[in-house]
């Protein structure tokens, strides 16, 4: 009754944002909520930047395959599927990680979804739920499962915070300093080293 909780973008595979404006070159695309902190506004942005471009789904998602996974990632996935239940945790859309999902052997995903019109071009955007990732750890310890998460930011430190043990896995340094209380990994053999030692600790 073990369940480990990974953060997708930054963990799994590359920034889907940033990864595309290198590939597009659409530098305007690489905005995030740093730049612009309301998510609305920035969802807004992005989409009618992408008609302006002429980029519907099928376009975006057929860059978006080119990228595919980090390096081991799935190793990685599998390995700890034989011995967890293993579910990603994400602030992505379906529509955006379907291809990266295909390359990773297709595990359990809750993130967001994507609304296009009849000629494929995104419309709209629909959040699953507020603090999702938060509120899926809650929900999984209220299940009576033990949980162990990995991020690798600040929107993942809700859901660290929430599981019974949380791990940062390549954060930036200004998150470390900020979240002392979490370990840090740099590689996936420290992140299944230290998730196999967070389930022993809470056997």
């Amino acid at each position: 009754m073990r369940i480990v909780c990974l953060d997708l973008e930054g963990v799994l595979v590359p920034e889907i944002w940033i990864e595309f404006a290198e590939r597009t070159g659409i530098p305007e695309l690489r905005r995030t909520t740093r730049d612009e902190p309301d998510y609305d506004k920035l969802m807004t942005f992005r989409l009618n930047l992408l008609r302006e471009k002429q980029l519907g789904l099928p376009d975006i998602q057929k860059v978006i395959a080119a990228m595919g996974p980090m390096p081991g990632a799935r190793e990685f996935v599998d390995g700890l599927r034989e011995d967890y239940q293993l579910v990603i945790l994400s602030d992505t859309f379906y529509e955006f990680a379907h291809p990266l999902m295909r390359q990773l052997g297709w595990p359990t995903l809750f993130c967001h979804s994507l609304e296009a019109d009849a000629q494929g071009f995104l419309v709209n955007y629909h959040l699953r739920m507020p603090n999702q990732k938060q509120e899926a750890v809650r929900r999984f310890k209220e299940l009576n499962f033990q949980v162990v998460a990995a991020g690798d930011s600040y929107n993942d430190t809700a859901m660290l915070g929430e599981a019974h043990a949380g791990i940062l896995f390549h954060p930036p340094e200004n998150v470390v300093r900020e979240f002392p209380q979490f370990p840090v990994t740099r590689d996936y053999a420290a992140l299944r080293q230290e998730i196999d030692a967070a389930f022993a600790r809470n056997a």
